[in-house]
């Protein structure tokens, strides 16, 4: 259900959004809009959801205790192996004919359709793919941190996570996956060194990075081994 749950919903909204040609900034406001009545529903949901508290009452995974380090070097394995594969699997869609034909949906929607192709199509099914990896990573974060609350359902992480692609790279797989990391970490070593102005750090990050590099890490990367090879 944590994934099908996504995916059936990302189909429906997809189905509705994109028949109507909503993109761009529209698009984006309305899934953070959708991301903040989410949030409001499910803190109404006292009883079921624990209100703002969320459920916290995360002990055992099939038997083992989750605060053991066995366990928790055991997920870690887990998430680090389904991260694999999910990169992989993504990697090899993005080098597909369907990738070639999301790349021309992204660069000329219009052009597509014109080709017989049908945009709204192509965007539903990729919106409900990422929905089902969203879901997964959602499954896979509940046990390693021992916590879901709806405030990590809302706007800001979800920007948080726009602001990890921007600065991996968002012309490259890879610099999501790096992206990730490197927010993470400056998150947590910032919230653990300043605790007053982390927020402003964080921030200061993603300007320094879209300053000096506007592809991100991995695009500086590219550009600084071609420079040595001229």
């Amino acid at each position: 259900m944590a994934m099908l749950a996504p995916v059936a919903l990302a189909v429906l909204l997809g189905t509705l959004v994109f028949r109507q040609r909503v993109r761009g900034a529209y698009f984006a406001i309305l899934t953070q809009a959708l991301a903040a009545a989410m949030v409001i529903l499910l803190v109404g949901q006292q009883g079921l959801t624990g209100g703002t508290n969320g459920m916290t009452n995360f002990f055992e995974l099939f038997g083992q205790d989750l605060a053991d380090d066995s366990t928790q070097r055991g997920l870690y394995l887990v998430v680090a192996g389904v991260l694999g594969v999910l990169y992989l699997a993504t990697r090899q869609l993005v080098n597909s004919r369907y990738g070639r034909l999301l790349v021309a949906v992204r660069d000329g929607e219009d052009r597509v359709r014109f080709l017989g192709y049908d945009p709204a199509l192509v965007k539903t099914v990729t919106f409900a793919i990422s929905a089902g990896m969203a879901g997964l990573a959602g499954a896979l974060f509940v046990p390693v941190v021992g916590i879901i609350s709806p405030a990590l359902l809302g706007v800001v992480p979800s920007l948080e996570l726009v602001v990890a692609v921007a600065v991996g790279g968002r012309h490259a797989l890879a610099g999501a996956v790096l992206g990730a990391v490197v927010m993470g970490y400056a998150k947590t070593a910032f919230s653990e060194q300043f605790a007053d102005g982390w927020l402003y750090l964080q921030g200061a990050l993603f300007i320094l990075v879209m300053t000096l590099a506007p592809r991100g890490i991995v695009g500086l990367a590219g550009r600084l081994r071609r420079a040595r090879t001229t």
